[in-house]
This record gives structure tokens, C-alpha cells and sequence, in this order.
């Protein structure tokens, strides 16, 4: 799950992480008394779930009370478009209204789970305001990293070092060693999958501050974070993701034109690698799970369907747990009750295939059996043009 900056920043405050002052508004008139209460000199900032904010556009500095209104009044409401929005931009719904920072150094901090190893890695890199993708790819040699072992935490030496690599002088490595400790205790305790710092603030007079902040959070925690659950904006979801999450599927919109029902997250993978391959382009990750009931296979088709750019379906199931004939079962009592008017091609293997195969060819519809990966894949491909 995602959040706002404005909300990470509160989080991240409540474990003693510095943050500048801020509020966040809904109108142009709030971020003026805000500007006004902050002394003048403020930074309009748009609150979306996506980086890239200030090359769109979705950051600003304000001289004045009057400046932040005008600013705050053009920003809210705009299609904001980012590298990680795509070319449909996420609709801007609110501000916020940060004091004004001397700037004297602008730095990264980081943590992510690094999966190769299985535990947190604390990075940190002198080209703090980049894209760190863009400085991983290009001058890796840039960012510095403490590899974190679980159930011991991150140990003041490591912050230490990591101070020192980034050239700070003596007095603030102190100040920035706290501060990397207390942003791991923030990512251990609320169960993050990601903090980032960026840039992580050095102030003209040796302050550091969380200038801008992204947390990202464990779905399978969430269960122990009321307050955090409570921070979900659906407004920055995806209508049929969020109808997915109701019925326990994972499903992820793309902008192609053949839908995907799968039964785990490899198979998708590899499903949607072998659509490309075939000169398709998939419209969706949806993976209904190992053990999925004909309800949830009646769901997944509705969503799928729902996609209006959607011209063909790929069932591409491996009967394990999840048997071949309870998803035929699923497949054709979904198609019935949908009346569906798109190609539909269906892959089974495994478990009661032959029972699911026979339950398709008998059900009156005009399903596409397909034998194996590859000619699923050109079939359903065909189907479209």
C-alpha cells in the first residue's frame, strides 16, 4: 500500500525524524492562511502517489501568502503527468503547504528489502533531488550501502559510516546518524517495504530534514496497522484493482488489449512475457490464486470484461490445488451470466483436465481450446485482429 508525503512525513515525525512544517489543503484559500501562518515563503507541493512531481509540475515555491494561493488554485484539480503516472497524469485533489528550506545540500537515504539477501539494505548517495534509478544505471558507484540483519536492526556504526561516505563534517554526522536510525525504527515498526528520503536536507545551519518522504507498506501486514489502513486513498487506485482487493485477486491494469486470468504470479509473468512474444499486448496481470473458487472465477472474468480496451481473454490455469473443471465450471458459468462478446481462448493442464476440457466443448459457447502456452498465446493474438 502507498501513501502521501504529508502522510509519511507524520509518520515519520512520530519516531523523531525531522520534517519541515507543513499542512496539507483541499482549496487555494487554505494554502494561503497556511502560507501566512508559515511566515510567507512556502513550497506548494502536489499530493499524488507518484515521483517525479517537480518535472511535471507539481511543485512550487511561493514568496508570498497571495503567490501559494495562486499557485495552489492552478495545481488542484490539474492532470498532473509524471514518469510514474503514465500518459493519463493522476488528477491532483490536494496540496501541501511546506515552509520555505535554506538549502545548502541535498541528499538520498533509502531503505527497500533487498530479496537476494532477505533483509533491508540501507542506501545512501550524494545525488540526493535524482531519480536514483537513474543513478543506480548510470554511476552505481554513487550509492553507498549498509546491508541491515533482521532481528538485530541497524547499528549506530552503520549510520555512522554511511555520515562519513556522504563528505559530512564532523558535526553533522551525529545529527545524520539519529536520523538514519530513527527512519529504520520507523521501517521496522510499521512493517514498510520501502522509505525514501529524497532529498535528505542539509540546512545552511547544519540542521537535516526529511525535505520530501515516500513509504510504501506490506499488504500482508497491514492486519497490525489500524491507523495505517486507514491512510489508503482510493483515489489514487485503479477502479477494477480496487474492485480486485474486494474478492481476493491480485489484479493489476496494464494498457493493452488481451485480458489474462492466471493462477500464480509466475505463470502471469510468464503468460503475459509469451503474448508479447506472440506480437500481443496483455491488458492486465490478474492472478486468481492457487486455490480459487468458481465465485472468484466469475469475479475475475466480470473485471476483466470491465476493461473497455479488452478485444480477447487468455485462461491460462495449471490445475494443482486449483482444479481444472471447478474452473471451467467457474469460466462458462461466468460467461453465461455475463454474456460475453469477446474471444475467449482457454489453456488447461493438470489436475481433472480432460473433465474441464469436456465441460468447455459442452457448454454451448464458443470458447477457443488451446494446446499448450504457445498456441494459446498466437490464438488468442489472432483473435484480435
Amino acid at each position: 500500500m502507498k501513501i502521501h508525503e504529508y502522510q509519511a512525513k507524520a509518520i515519520l515525525a512520530r519516531y523523531g525524524v525531522p520534517v519541515p512544517r507543513g499542512e496539507v489543503v483541499h482549496d487555494a484559500s487554505g494554502a494561503r492562511d497556511v502560507a501566512e501562518k508559515l511566515g510567507g515563503t512556502v513550497v506548494v507541493k502536489a499530493q499524488i502517489h507518484a515521483g517525479g512531481r517537480g518535472k511535471g509540475g507539481g511543485v512550487k515555491l511561493a514568496k508570498s501568502p497571495e503567490e501559494a494561493r495562486t499557485i495552489a488554485d492552478k495545481m488542484i484539480g490539474m492532470q498532473l503527468i509524471t514518469h510514474q503516472t503514465g500518459p493519463e497524469g493522476s488528477k491532483v485533489q490536494k496540496v501541501l503547504v511546506e515552509e520555505g528550506m535554506d538549502i545548502r545540500q541535498e541528499l538520498y537515504l533509502g531503505i527497500v528489502l533487498d530479496r537476494k539477501l532477505g533483509g533491508p539494505v540501507l542506501m545512501a548517495s550524494t545525488e540526493g533531488g535524482m531519480d536514483i534509478e537513474e543513478v543506480a544505471a548510470n554511476r552505481p558507484e554513487l550509492i553507498l550501502k549498509e546491508y541491515i540483519v533482521p532481528g538485530i536492526g541497524l547499528q549506530p556504526f552503520q549510520a555512522r559510516k554511511l555520515a562519513f561516505g556522504l563528505g559530512l563534517s564532523p558535526e553533522l554526522v551525529r545529527g545524520a546518524a539519529k536520523f538514519m536510525m530513527a527512519l529504520y525504527r520507523t521501517f521496522e515498526d510499521t512493517d514498510a517495504s520501502l522509505v525514501e528520503i529524497n532529498p535528505f536536507l542539509v540546512t545552511g545551519d547544519n540542521k537535516v530534514y526529511a525535505l520530501d518522504a515516500k513509504m510504501n507498506f506490506d499488504d500482508n501486514a497491514l492486519h497490525r496497522h489500524a491507523d495505517i489502513q486507514e491512510l489508503r486513498d482510493l483515489n489514487e487506485e485503479e477502479p477494477l484493482e480496487i474492485e480486485a482487493s474486494k474478492h481476493g485477486l491480485n489484479y493489476i491494469k496494464l494498457d493493452g488489449n488481451v485480458a489474462c486470468m492466471v493462477n500464480g504470479a509466475g505463470l502471469a509473468m510468464a503468460t503475459m512475457d509469451i503474448i508479447k512474444l506472440a506480437g500481443g499486448n496483455p491488458a492486465n496481470f490478474l492472478d486468481v490464486g492457487g486455490g480459487a473458487s468458481a465465485e472468484q472465477v466469475e469475479n475475475a472474468f466480470r473485471i476483466l470484461l470491465s476493461d473497455e480496451n479488452v478485444e480477447a481473454v487468455l485462461i491460462n490455469i495449471f490445475g494443482g490445488i486449483m482444479r481444472c473443471d471447478i474452473v471451467a465450471t467457474g469460466v462458462v458459468a461466468a460467461a453465461k451470466k455475463l454474456g460475453i462478446s469477446v474471444p475467449v481462448v482457454v489453456r488447461l493442464e493438470g489436475t481433472n483436465v480432460e473433465q474441464g476440457q469436456e465441460i468447455l466443448k459442452t457448454s454451448g459457447l464458443n470458447f477457443l481450446v488451446a494446446n499448450g502456452m504457445k498456441d494459446a498465446a498466437e490464438k488468442v493474438v489472432a483473435a484480435t485482429h
